[in-house]
């Protein structure tokens, strides 16, 4: 059984940062993919990123050097530090871990004022 806690999301002006943070628990997360993913309102939920247990990382183009997704291995925690939002980030975005299936966060929203 894994369970997923997120914190960090809120409110933010256009150019802005945050740091969302997940943290993990299930003795399967260690070995596991974390991610990010979002869904904006009337879309479908996406990938923004992923970090693999050895560290290497996939993004989606839309926030290639912009976001950057980092994990603890020993606290089984993920981070996604956000820069330089737009209006077009406002989403709620979900941690995902992958281990033969997928488990998900609760979502928390992130809003960007324009």
């Amino acid at each position: 059984q894994v369970h997923l806690v997120e914190s960090g999301g809120g409110l933010v002006q256009a150019g802005g940062s945050l740091r969302l943070s997940c943290a993990a628990s299930g003795s399967i997360v260690k070995n596991s993919i974390m991610g990010w993913y979002r869904q904006a309102p009337g879309k479908q939920r996406e990938l923004v990123a992923s970090v693999t247990s050895g560290g290497q990382t996939n993004y989606a183009d839309y926030v290639k050097g912009r976001f950057t997704i980092f994990r603890d291995n020993a606290k089984n925690t993920v981070y996604l530090q956000m820069c330089g939002l737009s209006a077009e980030d406002t989403a709620v975005y979900y941690c995902n871990v992958w281990w033969v299936t997928n488990y998900w966060g609760q979502g928390t929203q992130v809003t960007v004022s324009s």
